[in-house]
């Protein structure tokens, strides 16, 4: 008797399991949003309550996140998440000589890039900003960031989108999720199949000058056989005219303007979202050669560049040796 109680109360439960399908879940912030999923219910409370949390640690144009209080000099505590993207950051930082810096924060705001308006550029007023920028002029002190300069600033948008991919990830992974592709900004994270029950296809466009992203051709399709993350950064569609001039939106921190490598695109892979996303831009500022050498160094990633060819008015694609697996052939 107990063993055909057991067998009903196992067949009821599983009766009333939900079944799971693929849930899409869009929506637009500082950028536009796309996360799709096999599970038993939507998690839009859940996936908000990320994005909040998200905003609160890194949006620098809320004057109550935790990144402008770091800012103004305050004395607050940062928690784990946000130490762990600020290391990572200044790992980056020291493999690029400085390179990639978050502390580019004033220079992003000079030209015109951040959240204060930008003026007539000089070159004294670029060094003057430079003199409190550079990643070493900030630390970790247990719970808190130490800053040399109290003018030193953070801007954290080159790894914030990876960032917020890899939580909504470790959301899904908390669920039990194995089949999910995210994508905010353009970065990604990618687990699993699709509906189809095939590998996620994901495409990497064609640098075209376009600051409204209806220019979609394809460059190339790829797809991952195991989870990744996937950043891709480019100046064709980042940019502001002024004066006739067009400045791309990558900054060399130690020049302390605009520059333009021969890299007009970079894809990173990486098994998280947040170092495809800041090793997108290390790659932007160093351009191909250097960029290449600080691969070697960094380990764990792999890159898709499309470069402008000096010698011709062709353009010029690079890859590493591990991106070839990453190819999707009809």
């Amino acid at each position: 008797m107990r063993t055909l109680i057991v067998l009903l109360l196992v067949s009821l439960l599983t009766g009333c399991e939900r079944e799971k399908i693929y849930y899409e879940v869009a929506g637009q912030l500082h950028t536009t949003y796309h996360f799709k999923f096999e599970y038993t219910e939507p998690l839009e409370e859940e996936i908000n309550a990320q994005l909040d949390y998200f905003y609160h640690l890194f949006n620098a144009f809320d004057s109550t996140s935790v990144i402008s209080q770091v800012n103004r000099g305050e004395a607050v505590e940062i928690d784990t998440l946000f130490q762990k993207v600020f290391n990572r950051a200044q790992e980056i930082a020291a493999l690029t000589d400085g390179a990639y810096d978050i502390t580019c924060a004033p220079l992003i705001n000079l030209w015109g890039f951040g959240f204060e308006e930008s003026d007539t550029i000089t070159a004294e007023k670029i060094d003057s900003v430079r003199a409190f920028v550079g990643y070493e002029k900030v630390k970790l002190e247990g719970n808190r960031i130490v800053k040399a300069d109290p003018r030193v600033m953070l801007n954290m948008s080159s790894i914030a989108d990876g960032t917020v991919c890899d939580m909504i990830a470790n959301l899904f992974e908390t669920k039990g999720i194995q089949n999910y592709l995210i994508e905010f900004g353009g970065e990604m994270r990618v687990k699993g199949v699709n509906p189809s029950g095939k590998s996620w296809r994901l495409g990497i466009t064609k640098p075209q000058d376009d600051t409204t992203g209806l220019q979609q051709e394809l460059q190339e399709i790829i797809s991952f056989p195991s989870p990744r993350g996937m950043a891709t950064s480019g100046n064709y569609r980042n940019f502001y005219l002024k004066d006739g001039k067009k400045y791309a939106h990558t900054i060399d921190p130690k020049e302390g303007r605009p520059i333009q490598r021969d890299i007009l695109s970079a894809t990173i892979v990486a098994t998280d979202g947040m170092t495809a996303d800041a090793c997108a831009t290390a790659f932007m500022v160093l351009g191909s050669e250097r960029g290449k050498a600080f691969y070697q160094q960094m380990g764990g990633i792999d890159y898709y560049l499309i470069c402008a060819d000096s010698t011709s008015n062709s353009l010029r694609v690079e890859y590493s040796p591990g991106f070839q697996a990453y190819f999707t052939r009809p």
